[in-house]
């Protein structure tokens, strides 16, 4: 090996066998264990000639969880093979949940095929195989794969610039591959098929369908069973499931896919969420705009979303001979309005804020649920401002993100400072006075962040806030984008004190992002059981029988004046069943009128969470809600 000795690779060989490692860190290579076994030339260039660090690769590591993953998806798709010798292989990576496989298999796979494919999966691990990487020639792989009837694989060859391919044999089983692997099959020690799905060849609609398995593989059984509790929980909670079982929002094919339509109880939640943003926003000396659906197609152009958005964008509509467009964003809108008269120094900052619908075309197989929607509405602004007031503007926008963030529950969150990418307009000293105040701020407020290379929008870098949600799901939701292409691209000027014209920096910013998605991401952090201020009926009065509706109906009407969401459940069911009806609907509070309330006046109130209340008066009980819906807790 090199300048390394026999016991020098000996002493390696332990440690990485005593460290249970899977794979080993060259450097910074990750190779397979076999490669620090052989003595090849082959070896010898891989570690060069013993001057780079040797470290285990444990499957604990993010790493080292990545390789076993991607080995556990070689053996399915050798179990594949061997169950459907018809199918053909495509590509298998691992993800952070898992890892999957596609598959060229004209019949879909069923769940009954996954059991199968489970244990054959289990058969191949216990014959322990080892992963046997070979190199060879690029045209020796080609014809290989020619051989096998393995066409896609040809295809990804014949793609690879370089003249040598590297390939893993696992028992009977060949696929290409970089690797590296765990050594043998037999360290695979707890997997999962997961699902089935369809996936077009390179994600291309004019590719054809492929057949998809997921699965997903940890060190140990514990860990695979945490996790499948983990993804049960996450089944109860997804806001399909729940938005149909509270009567929310719905999809209706005839109107289109990806277009959501709000039923009246997702509708109060939307007004509740709408209500409480203008105001806060109306307290930061915002001012709120409404700005029209499409405009001339022309607006995109000179705002650059033609050029760098167009696949996201809606084919023209003509209308008297000029050609408009669906909006794709709220920004043209809001600096036409600052264009509309002349502007001084003394006015900035001007900060601009709309609940703006836009429209931007998503494919099918992407769209789900509200989490991926065709038409959706941003808490959009826009904040204008001299190039000495950005580092404020930013440190303001922070502070009110987190609020707003907090109001809503979210506790815990990630920052990203995502950087300039390789598409972008702009001068390079103004992308680095950008990210430099954007860093500058985030320091400023003590605030940890990830930096994310080459992220940012073509117009400028970007602070991404993504939320983590009650299962600690990441999410992302807020964003704060410095540009100074709009200005430039639209002569965007103010009067400055020493009475020249000069060109103000423009701040993009959204707190919550798409309302649709972020209801979403409400129902699933929730579960559906909503704080009292955003439950779409906040309280039930129950009447035990029709002598105690004259009173029940008396505290309905006295509730509703008073801004309560309540509801009165009059009918001639027992008083069970329309406690179990609250409770499905998931009512905060339920009032239960008898003989006893109806002549004391006290009222003995059901929590959702279980237990009861008595207040001595409706008053009582009113300022209490009143109290719990104003502290939004």
């Amino acid at each position: 090996m090199g300048q390394q000795t026999e016991q020098g690779q000996e002493d390696i060989l332990k440690r990485l066998k005593q460290a249970k490692a899977i794979a080993a860190k060259v450097g910074d290579r990750y190779v397979d264990i076999s490669a620090l076994e052989t003595k090849s030339q082959e070896t010898s260039d891989t570690l060069g000639q013993g001057q780079q660090t040797i470290e285990p690769v444990t499957v604990e590591s993010p790493e080292g969880l990545g390789i076993y993953r991607h080995s556990t998806s070689h053996i399915m798709a050798h179990a594949v093979k061997e169950l459907f010798p018809d199918a053909k292989v495509t590509i298998g990576p691992a993800t952070e949940e898992g890892f999957y496989y596609d598959f060229d298999q004209e019949t879909p796979f069923t769940p009954d095929d996954l059991v199968k494919i489970e244990k054959k999966m289990i058969q191949i691990i216990k014959k322990n195989n080892p992963f046997v990487r070979k190199v060879v020639s690029k045209a020796d792989a080609i014809q290989l794969f020619k051989d096998m009837g393995e066409t896609y694989k040809v295809e990804i060859i014949e793609e690879i610039e370089d003249d040598v391919v590297s390939l893993y044999e696992e028992g009977e089983f060949v696929d290409l591959c970089r690797g590296p692997h765990v050594p043998s099959t037999g360290r695979i020690n707890a997997f999962k098929l997961l699902k089935t799905a369809g996936a077009y060849w390179r994600g291309s609609e004019k590719n054809k369908m492929l057949q998809r398995i997921y699965g997903t593989a940890f060190a140990n059984e514990t860990q695979l069973k945490d996790y499948l509790n983990f993804l049960e929980e996450v089944k109860k909670r997804d806001h399909r499931k729940i938005g149909k079982e509270l009567d929310l929002f719905s999809i209706n094919d005839e109107i289109g896919a990806g277009l959501i339509l709000w039923h009246p109880n997702g509708a109060i939640i939307r007004k509740t969420i709408e209500d409480f943003w203008r105001d806060e926003h109306i307290k930061a000396n915002y001012s709120l705009l409404y700005t029209p659906h499409i405009a001339k197609l022309n607006l995109w152009q000179r705002s650059g979303h033609l050029d760098f958005y167009k696949e996201n964008m809606y084919a023209p509509m003509e209308i008297e001979g000029a050609d408009y467009e669906l909006k794709p964003m709220n920004c043209p809108f809001h600096v036409a309005i600052y264009n509309s008269s002349l502007r001084s120094y003394r006015e900035f900052p001007i900060r601009y804020a709309e609940l703006g619908t836009v429209y931007r075309y998503e494919r099918s197989g992407v769209l789900h649920g509200l989490m991926r929607v065709r038409g959706f509405t941003q808490d959009d602004a826009h904040i204008f401002c001299r190039i000495d007031q950005i580092e404020d503007e930013i440190l303001n926008v922070l502070d009110f993100t987190l609020f707003v963030l907090k109001t809503f529950g979210f506790e815990q969150y990630d920052i990203y400072l995502s950087t300039r990418p390789e598409k972008y307009v702009g001068s390079l000293d103004n992308w680095e006075i950008s990210t430099n105040a954007l860093t500058k701020a985030l320091t400023t407020k003590e605030l940890k962040y990830e930096v994310d290379p080459g992220e940012g929008v073509f117009y400028g870098p970007k602070i991404d806030i993504k939320v983590k949600d009650s299962l600690k799901r990441q999410w992302q939701c807020s964003t704060i984008q410095v540009d100074f292409n709009n200005p430039e691209r639209f002569d965007i000027t103010y009067r400055g004190a020493d009475d020249k014209e000069h060109m103000p920096i423009m701040i993009h910013r959204a707190l919550m992002g798409s309302l649709e998605r972020f209801f979403g991401v409400l129902i699933e952090h929730y579960g559906g059981v909503f704080p009292l201020w955003l439950s779409p009926l906040q309280l039930s009065i129950l009447t035990v029988s029709d002598r105690h509706i004259a009173f029940a109906q008396e505290l309905v009407d006295l509730f509703k004046k008073n801004g309560i969401r309540v509801e009165g459940d009059f009918g001639n069911e027992k008083i069970g069943y329309k406690i179990r009806h609250a409770s499905m609907r998931k009512v905060p509070y339920t009032v239960l009128i008898g003989d006893k309330e109806a002549q004391t006046a006290t009222l003995t109130v059901r929590k959702r969470s279980g237990g009861n209340i008595v207040y001595n008066s409706r008053e009582e009980l009113l300022d209490f809600l009143k109290q719990e819906i104003n502290n939004k807790t």
